[in-house]
């Protein structure tokens, strides 16, 4: 028999602690109960901890380098610009001229590079870290020196970091904005985020910022959330929260290999969308700079056409996100989802 392969145990490090690996390393995540994913490594490029969370920059065979955040990947080389450009340029492209964003979260530093792509916008206001979670400082700060694809973003002139909770930070703010997007972490039981699915969060503190033909996107992100299995889970239920509030609502979702999962986003307006595959590419053309990898109208728009049992789920919910009936995501501790 040969060499028993080293686990990278689930809190993102080895047991031995090395830097470097040799090719028996795995990182391990935990899906579930009785679900495990694993990957193989070629490096630990960089890692820290604190009381907080532990972090870390992996280099992987199958999806080169991967941000790992307590054991859970966040968004590995290879594939993020799938969940990124699904996330960022469907609210843009269907808005008729875009000039300012609010993006809630993102501390990757992904969804402000996507959103500078677009020759309308004069200001992206990229809102991250929670005071009561000061590693998150930790992390924005690792990805702008460690995730170089990102680095022109970061020094882009018409990004504004704010240092700030993303729902307190935009409920003061005096200007409204075109698009405000939800790239925030997963509604977990005591992680910090969960407020901003809510109904009074959507009716007081993110609708009054949209400008009259403004869009909102929000994006969930883990554990089959959109996917065959639990759509009833999260993704059902916020998007009957969002229905509350808005006129049109659009859901959507996109497959990401790293993951191992179907990743669910739903966008909303009071303005109905006016939405064909010619129109999409055309804007893309005229509006975007640079080629997109993954998305186009044809993209899109099937990626709007649900299977029959996340439809189902949508049509029949009836729960609504509440700061007293939260739907949290099972199974998942204080991970994030930058």
């Amino acid at each position: 028999m040969g060499e028993v392969a080293e686990i990278i145990y689930t809190n993102g490090f080895s047991k031995l602690g090395n830097q470097n690996h040799d090719q028996s390393s795995w990182q391990e995540e935990t899906i579930d109960g009785d679900l495990k994913w694993s990957f193989a490594l070629s490096s630990v490029l960089h890692k820290g901890t604190s009381k907080f969370q532990d972090i870390a920059l992996l280099d992987t065979k199958r999806f080169g380098k991967v941000l790992v955040i307590d054991g859970k990947m966040q968004s590995a080389e290879i594939d993020e610009f799938i969940y990124h450009e699904c996330l960022i340029h469907p609210a843009l492209l269907c808005h008729s001229l875009p000039r300012n964003e609010f993006i809630m979260g993102g501390g990757e530093g992904s969804a402000a590079r996507e959103a500078l792509k677009h020759k309308s916008v004069e200001k992206v206001v990229m809102c991250d870290i929670d005071q009561s979670f000061p590693l998150l400082r930790e992390v924005v700060n690792f990805c702008r020196t460690y995730l170089t694809v990102n680095q022109d973003a970061f020094c882009n002139k018409k990004l504004n970091l704010v240092i700030n909770d993303a729902k307190a930070e935009l409920e003061k703010r005096n200007d409204k904005f075109d698009i405000i997007i939800g790239d925030s972490a997963d509604p977990v039981e005591g992680g910090p985020c969960y407020q901003l699915y809510t109904k009074s969060f959507y009716e007081q503190g993110l609708k009054p910022k949209l400008n009259g033909n403004g869009i909102t996107q929000v994006g969930t992100q883990v554990g089959w959330t959109s996917g065959h299995f639990h759509p009833k889970e999260v993704f059902s239920s916020i998007y009957n929260t969002i229905k509350q509030v808005f006129k049109y609502v659009v859901a959507h979702s996109a497959h990401v290999p790293s993951f191992a999962d179907t990743l669910g986003r739903v966008m909303a307006s009071d303005q109905p969308f006016s939405i064909h595959a010619e129109g999409i590419d055309r804007r893309i053309e005229e509006r975007i700079e640079g080629e997109l990898i993954y998305l186009n109208g044809a993209a899109f728009l099937s990626s709007a056409t649900l299977n029959k049992t996340v439809s189902q789920s949508l049509l029949n919910e009836t729960h609504v996100y509440t700061e007293d009936d939260a739907r949290f995501i099972p199974g998942h501790g204080l991970g994030y989802r930058t």
